[in-house]
């Protein structure tokens, strides 16, 4: 009696077809089309059945690839090679997400690389969530790696040992430090029109933008006393007017490179290395370590919204999506000089 195919069972991986044969064995084949069926040993799902299915697959490195000769299938290592070409890294995530989330990945291949991905279980995750000690790490962390994990099901493993993990929630806290009025001012007074150190001052302030942002601004994003800004993290693009501080700041500067904010050598700065720069120039203006270039926005957002812009006239300008994501930023507004004006509009109704 000759072999019958077996019920499909559920949730078997790709191009797998079971089949019963003649002693009442049962036996899996990877068939692709237009390819020869492959035999694949043990159970579905077992180490060696999915390291056997990668094989079949051709899902490792390739050998000219860089770090190919570390790459052997069903690991860590081949894992992060095909998570890399795979369209949820490459057009889900931003540029800074990515660079942020490599660095995570790295160190976890580094340590890890050469261990099975279908032997990776739940708990090991949360002792490796347990030996770093800062929240906001914890948090990268975890956004990093559940990422990597459910890239690899189905073709590495049944399920995202991720799964259960709760993300993580950072203490509360008020965040960076909103500039005030008099802080702004002591900075401006500090260095002058004509300076990077103030052009990146004003242009954080008046258009709310972030680090990401001021590095690529260049003489092409200005034109007609209007500004346009690629904004960063999923906020919408703005193209918006400028204010008479920041168009005297962009006009002041050389227009011989494609970025205002360069290094000593005429390149242009990474956001990180603004963001120490920064740090430095307000020290030098004499002004206290919780000064710093995130504070700008929020610094922008509290001054708009304390001379009457509505919440939807400042996600138009901020690029922001949502209403909370804008309130997160005026939280500090001056309630007293609110509640002032408040108490005037009540008088003139007289």
């Amino acid at each position: 009696m000759g072999s019958r195919r077996v019920g499909r069972p559920s949730r078997l991986p790709p191009y797998v077809h079971a089949f019963v044969d003649r002693h009442g064995r049962a036996r899996h084949y990877l068939r692709r089309p237009g390819a020869k069926p492959v035999p694949l040993p043990g159970l579905p799902w077992s180490p060696e059945f999915m390291a056997a299915h990668e094989a079949a697959l051709g899902t490792a490195a390739p050998q000219q690839e860089i770090g190919a000769s570390r790459t052997m299938p069903g690991t860590i290592n081949a894992l992060v090679v095909n998570y890399y070409k795979s369209g949820s890294w490459l057009h889900e995530l931003e540029e800074d997400t990515r660079k942020t989330r490599k660095r995570i990945i790295e160190r976890f291949r580094e340590k890890h690389g050469d261990k099975r991905v279908a032997l990776l279980r739940q708990d090991h995750l949360l002792k490796m969530l347990d030996e770093i000690e800062k929240p906001s790490a914890k948090r990268h962390w975890l956004k990093a790696i559940r990422g990597l994990m459910r890239s690899a099901v189905p073709s590495m493993r049944r399920d995202d040992p991720t799964a259960g993990i709760a993300n993580i929630k950072l203490p509360k806290s008020r965040g960076h430090h909103t500039w005030t009025d008099d802080e702004i001012g002591q900075y401006r007074k500090h260095w002058a029109i004509g300076t990077q150190q103030r052009l990146v001052m004003e242009f954080a302030l008046e258009t709310m933008s972030r680090r990401g942002e001021v590095v690529r601004l260049g003489p092409q994003h200005v034109r007609n006393g209007r500004i346009r800004i690629k904004r960063t993290h999923g906020s919408r693009d703005v193209n918006i007017m400028m204010s008479p501080e920041l168009q005297a700041a962009c006009e002041a500067m050389p227009k011989e490179h494609m970025t205002y904010i360069v290094t000593a050598y005429g390149k242009p700065r990474s956001k990180y290395g603004l963001g120490n720069d920064f740090a430095k120039w307000a020290t030098e203006a004499g002004l206290p370590s919780r000064c710093r270039l995130h504070g700008l926005k929020k610094g922008g957002m509290r001054r708009f919204a304390e001379d009457g812009a509505t919440t939807h006239e400042l996600m138009a300008m901020s690029g922001h999506k949502t209403l909370s994501e804008v309130q997160r930023y005026t939280d500090e507004i001056d309630r007293e000089h609110l509640a002032d004006q408040a108490m005037a509009k009540k008088r003139n109704r007289g």
